[in-house]
């Protein structure tokens, strides 16, 4: 069963960065010297809004405070252990709520990278995998580990 969920936590993540892939209509291409944005050439300038270290409330004045400093985008982890607190049990609600997140991103005409991990480096509990995670036999943190390959 953990195994499954491990693979659940995957499928999520990629099914999370399609939704976001359709909130966002735009070709972006790259000719090994730039990234192009429906044709353009860019340079992006990138910042962190890591949305559960908020609330919702807050997130739309982060959001322009942050355009009007000068970002094009919105950089933000994907927190596994607050989606996914115990295995098959999701959470996107409240201070979770990523695709409310990434909508306001976008509302403000600004982009989100999103980090889908598993890893997380922003000085948080258990570098985002979740407690549960350690129960897993044979698994090993941050190595190429088959418990984490695991098709359910």
């Amino acid at each position: 069963m953990a195994a499954n969920s491990i693979s659940h936590c995957f499928s999520l993540s990629i099914t999370i960065l399609f939704l976001y892939l359709l909130l966002v209509h735009c070709n972006v291409t790259y000719d090994r010297k730039a990234i192009a944005i429906d044709g353009q050439k860019r340079i992006l300038f990138s910042g962190s809004i890591h949305y559960p270290r908020s609330t919702p409330e807050m997130w739309e004045g982060l959001v322009q405070k942050a355009k009007n400093g000068g970002l094009d985008v919105i950089d933000t982890y994907v927190f596994w252990n607050l989606h996914e607190p115990s295995p098959g049990n999701y959470n996107f609600e409240g201070r979770y709520d990523l695709v409310q997140f990434i909508k306001l991103v976008k509302k403000a005409g600004l982009y989100v990278h999103l980090r889908i991990g598993p890893y997380i480096c922003g000085e948080w509990n258990f570098g985002g995998f979740p407690v549960w995670l350690k129960y897993v036999p044979g698994i090993s943190f941050r190595t190429d580990n088959e418990p984490f390959k695991v098709k359910g």
